[in-house]
C-alpha cells in the first residue's frame, strides 16, 4: 500500500523537516506552501 502525506508550509522549518522524515519513511508528499517556490523546490 502506498502512503501519502499533505505537508501544509512544508516548504520551510519544522514543515520542511516533517517532509523530509516522512519521505524517508516511504511517504509520497504533497508540500504545500504559501510564498517561498524556491524553498518548496528545494525541500522537494
Amino acid at each position: 500500500m502506498e502512503k501519502y502525506a499533505l505537508v501544509t508550509g512544508g516548504s520551510r522549518g519544522i514543515g520542511r523537516s516533517i517532509c523530509v522524515k516522512l519521505a524517508e519513511m516511504g511517504y509520497h508528499i504533497l508540500i504545500n506552501y504559501k510564498s517561498n517556490e524556491a524553498e518548496a523546490l528545494s525541500t522537494k
